[in-house]
């Protein structure tokens, strides 16, 4: 099975979708060094689908939220760490569970000794 290709937006879609000027991408980009989109043969922007929600994430801190350009980057940044934190964790708990796992099928089971059913 053939995966479908990614969708790719100009920065004029962007601008459309999300209500800014093309000026103002262009700014966050170098304000947010995590809004980096891909850029084509020609140099045109190429904003992928992860590009255009943290474009409206950053959108929602900078005029929602009210937080200043440093302040949107540091929630950012904290999200970013707290993710990677929760990765290792989630990793760790993946490589126990197979361990156990392994070990629970290397047990050979044992039937209950008859006697009275109440005893557990």
């Amino acid at each position: 099975m053939q995966e479908a290709s990614e969708k790719f937006y100009t920065i004029g879609e962007v601008a459309r979708l999300t209500g800014l000027a093309p000026h103002v991408l262009r700014y966050w980009e170098s304000e947010f060094a995590m809004l980096r989109p891909q850029k084509d043969a020609a140099g045109r922007r190429r904003y992928t689908e992860k590009d255009l929600h943290l474009v409206r994430e950053i959108q929602y801190l900078l005029h929602v939220e009210r937080y200043t350009i440093e302040g949107a980057r540091r929630v950012l940044e904290r999200r970013k760490n707290a993710f990677s934190e929760m990765r290792g964790q989630l990793l760790a708990l993946r490589a126990f569970l197979q361990a156990l796992q392994e070990h629970l099928a290397t047990q050979t089971y044992e039937e209950p000794a008859k006697g009275n059913p109440d005893q557990d």
